[in-house]
Formats: C-alpha cells, sequence, structure tokens
C-alpha cells in the first residue's frame, strides 16, 4: 500500500470498468484509486466459477491499464493479509492509513452495494461525492419521467420515446426507418437445418492463479472452466474484438434467428456482449453506433429487421429493466405474485434429466456460465414457473449461474419476466408454454425420451400437464387478463374427466420432480 497521502479516495467497483469515464481523463497525484476482490461478493450467492473468474480478471486487467496511464491505484486481492472482505470496512481502513477524509464514489447499479454505502456514510464524517457511472442512456430514476404516474408501463412506450430522443434508426422526419418501431414479426423464426452457425468467438485467457486463489481461500462455486483459456472477454481490447466478430458473423441473421433453440451450437447468433457490457468495458452507445455503422455499410447483406431487434435489446430492454429495477427496489425482490413456494429441482445443479430440452438448456449454462435469452425464459424458466419454484430460489440461481448477472438485470428479467412473481409489472402475461412451443422452436423434441404431442400417459412430455395444471390452479389471479383468456376458454371446454386425468398427471410429474 502506498505511503503517500492522498487528498481524495475513489471507489471502482468491480462492475464499473469504464474506461472512459471522466475520472480518469487526468491523472491527479493527490487521488488514490481504490478497487478490491471480496468475500462479500464471491458469497453473497453461489457463483458460476466462470463468472467469479471473468470478473476478477477484468478488474485486474483494469487495474493494471489505469496504473499504466500514471494514475495511482490501490488493488487489494481477495487473499491480502489485510482485506476485511467487507466493502466499507476496507474503504474505512484505506481512509485511516492514507489520513483521507474525502471520497468519491461512482452511482452503484445494485441495490444492496447502495444501501451498504449509504448505512456506512450515515454514521461517518467523510466529505463525500457521487458521480454518474457515465454509461447508461438513462438515470436511475427514468420510469417516472418516461411515464405518467398509474400508466402501465410498457416497454415498447419506453423504447420509442429513447429512439426518438437518440435519434437511432429514425429519418428525418423523426418517424422510425422503414415504416415500424419493431420487426418482430418477420424475426423469431426456428433455425432450418440447413442454415450453418458461425463459429464462436472464444478468448484464451490463462486465469489460473485467480481459480488456485479461490481454492486456496475455499471459494464455494460450481459450474465448470478452463481456467488456462477463459472464453469470456476480459478487457475492452477483447470485448471490441467480440464486437466485431458479431457483426461479420453474427448481425445480419440475428433478429431472424434469435428466439431460436438448436442442440448443433450454443452461441447461434448472438452477440454474448452482455458480461462486457454489464461491467461496463464497452458502454452501450458504443456498441449500438458500432451496429448502425455496420449495417449502414452492409444494407445489402443485413435487412433492418435485424438491426432493429439488436437496438431494442439495448436500448429498449437493458435501460428498461434498470429502471424498473430501481423504481421499484427494495420491495420488489420480495414479490410472490403467485405464492410459488416449490424448492428448485436438483437438475438445475446437475443437468440430469430426461427433458431434452431442460437438460440442453442447463448443461450449457453450468458448461459456459452463458444461455441466451430464450433459453433462460422459455427452457428454464418456464419449467420453473409451471412447477410452482419459489422465486427466491429462481432469482439466485440466475443470479449465480450467469456470467453476465448483475441483480439490476436480473431480478426484473427472473421475478418479473420469467416468473410473474411481480403480477405484471414487468411483463403484461406469464410467459408460460407448453411443449408444442419447444416443438414449434427448436429440434430438441427430436429423439426426447419425452413425446411432444402427448398430454398424459407413458413418456408424455410433462410440460404438456404441467402447463395446464399452470392454468387451472391459477384462474383466480389470472382469468381476467386479456391475453390468458383464449386459454383459459379452451381449458373451461375440456371433458371434466379429461381436466381430471391432466391434473393427476401433472401432481404425479410434480411428487417426482426430481426423476423427471
Amino acid at each position: 500500500m502506498s505511503q503517500t497521502s492522498s487528498k481524495e479516495i475513489r471507489l471502482i467497483l468491480g462492475d464499473q470498468l469504464n474506461a472512459s469515464h471522466s475520472w480518469f481523463t487526468e491523472v491527479d497525484t493527490n487521488i488514490l484509486y481504490v478497487m478490491m476482490e471480496l468475500r462479500q461478493e464471491t458469497d453473497y450467492v453461489r457463483h458460476h466459477q466462470q463468472k467469479i473468474l471473468a470478473f476478477f480478471a477484468a478488474m485486474r486487467g483494469f487495474a493494471e491499464a489505469l496504473q499504466n496511464a500514471g494514475h495511482r491505484l490501490l488493488y487489494i486481492r481477495l487473499d491480502d493479509a489485510d482485506n476485511q472482505q467487507d466493502l466499507v470496512a476496507n474503504l474505512d481502513h484505506v481512509a485511516q492509513q492514507q489520513q483521507c477524509s474525502r471520497i468519491a464514489l461512482q452511482y452503484p447499479d445494485e441495490y444492496r452495494l447502495q444501501q451498504q454505502l449509504d448505512d456506512w456514510l450515515n454514521d461517518s464524517d467523510y466529505q463525500v461525492s457521487w458521480y454518474d457511472s457515465e454509461h447508461f442512456f438513462t438515470a436511475r430514476d427514468a420510469l417516472k419521467d418516461y411515464f405518467a404516474e398509474h400508466k402501465q408501463l410498457l416497454m415498447e412506450t419506453f423504447y420509442r420515446q429513447l429512439r426518438r430522443r437518440t435519434g437511432y434508426l429514425m429519418d428525418e422526419h423523426h418517424r422510425p426507418l422503414g415504416g415500424d418501431w419493431n420487426y418482430d414479426k418477420k424475426n423469431r423464426n426456428k433455425l432450418p437445418k440447413t442454415t450453418s452457425i458461425p463459429e464462436p468467438l472464444c478468448f484464451a485467457n490463462d486465469v489460473s492463479d485467480i481459480a488456485e486463489m479461490l481454492d486456496r481461500m475455499e471459494v464455494d462455486y460450481f459450474g465448470e472452466a478452463e481456467t488456462k483459456k477463459l472464453l469470456w472477454p476480459v478487457s475492452r481490447r477483447q470485448a471490441k474484438q467480440l464486437l466485431n466478430h458479431f457483426l461479420s458473423h453474427g448481425l445480419a441473421d440475428f433478429g431472424r434467428y434469435q428466439d431460436a433453440l438448436t442442440e448443433r451450437g450454443w452461441s447461434l447468433f448472438h452477440s454474448r456482449l452482455s458480461f462486457a457490457m454489464n461491467c461496463k468495458m464497452l458502454s452501450p452507445r458504443y456498441v449500438i453506433e458500432q451496429a448502425l455503422d455496420y449495417w449502414q455499410d452492409h444494407q445489402e447483406q443485413i435487412d433492418i429487421a435485424q438491426i432493429e431487434g439488436f437496438v431494442r435489446q439495448i436500448l429498449g430492454w437493458r435501460e428498461f429493466v434498470r429502471a424498473v429495477y430501481w423504481h421499484y427496489m427494495p420491495d420488489y425482490q420480495q414479490h410472490n405474485e403467485l405464492q410459488a413456494k416449490r424448492a428448485l429441482p436438483d437438475c438445475y445443479w446437475t443437468g440430469n434429466t430426461r427433458m431434452k430440452c431442460l437438460q440442453h438448456a442447463i448443461q450449457q449454462s453450468l458448461t459456459y456460465a452463458y444461455a441466451h435469452h430464450i433459453q433462460r425464459l422459455m427452457v428454464c424458466g418456464n419449467f420453473a414457473l409451471l412447477c410452482g419454484i419459489d422465486p427466491d430460489a429462481v432469482d439466485n440461481w440466475y443470479l449465480g449461474v450467469y456470467v453476465d448477472a448483475i441483480e439490476w438485470v436480473e431480478l426484473p428479467n427472473t421475478r418479473g419476466m420469467s416468473q410473474f412473481a411481480d403480477g405484471g409489472i414487468v411483463g403484461t402475461k406469464p410467459y408460460a408454454a407448453s411443449a408444442n412451443y419447444m416443438h414449434k422452436m427448436s429440434d430438441h423434441c427430436q429423439d426426447c425420451h419425452y413425446q411432444h404431442n402427448k398430454t398424459v400417459g407413458e413418456n408424455a412430455c410433462p410440460l404438456n400437464s404441467l402447463y395446464w395444471h399452470f392454468i387451472d390452479r391459477h384462474q383466480a389471479a389470472l382469468k381476467d387478463n386479456p391475453r390468458m383468456k383464449m386459454m383459459y376458454h379452451q381449458w373451461q371446454k375440456r371433458d371434466p374427466q379429461e381436466k381430471q386425468d391432466i391434473i393427476e398427471q401433472a401432481e404425479q410429474h410434480l411428487a417426482n420432480i426430481n426423476s423427471l
């Protein structure tokens, strides 16, 4: 630790690796930047090994880059002898050693960290300056500016306002290019057998020293990792390479097959930029504008539906869920609208299930710490929703298993859109589906132990009876939902004995959930 006193200490959190932040415009030797690896962060949920390795490797690389640029920086490693393993305890320790009372902080993106810092500062005499992270298009409290009080929240409404504000994909008359705001009707196709999938760009970062440290410190993690060849980008340079690879090999078919489910590949046409963006190595503005520039130069190969689908995920959905998170926290994490209480099935930790769709999505998650949004929503999430899994358990699994999972983006996607535990704040209906959806969008149903076209009887796909069981048990909460009325009408028309058989089949599945 430097013996030179500092006039100001600036904290950089592990998801604040923004080299373009105004903090770093000039070198000031009176400022000490502080970064730290903490058991507080490795232990708040059980994480995938790749997630911890990727964050720590990116943090160490960022720290080295700052020091090479001339900035004074203290980096506290997980195994440092004087590491208190607690964010504010370490800050107190550093401030005392530096005899410094001025602390500069960027607003955290996780509520728990904001609360921890606020509680600490309320009991201290530090002179504190707060700064924006300079990453997002919108402020944390954006919902109050984009929606009138009591008006239903729709991502599409939010997205269109941001399109107007930024001018992205708008013409000179402030109308959407091509005449439509979104092109979902041209996207979301099943992947044809004849369509080739680009080889994913994977890096080979040697993080064996970090892996050894985690084991020595007895950090509890799960999942698989090639510690000498970690595949995720851990620097801005690598993140840019991944973006360029996506633009060259994925963008042309991104929207068209963004919802496709297949065993032929794990990356498909997705960008896999979410980790790099969520720890702020790349800004959403940079990513969108690079994509728009590339599209402008390749319009003969890339139609507007593909670029609009990509822009919408970043400008629309990513900004929207963050705004929802900050508007409704801390109560949001307690919502359990459907009163789901069942324990998380064992297969989420092992991938051992005869349901091919679920087995593939979970095993991919355990192998790569990654699954695309439909695998998360309509496979892993759908099964948990149909079975009535406690949203606390679902949240913890999603927050731990995926390399890009930070609570501000995970919680609204999981507890909200996936599990409908928020009662419709994020989604206008539960995203519940039977095997018909899986058969339509995937190649998983072929050679599966279960038959997608059977609801009851031997080898009938569990998704079918579980779907109708979900419909039946939540009639009071969902029957008046405009987007669910057709399904309830279909259910009510069924023969009473048929309905009873379906319910009994589903209850048998639930009773033997770890044997499916």
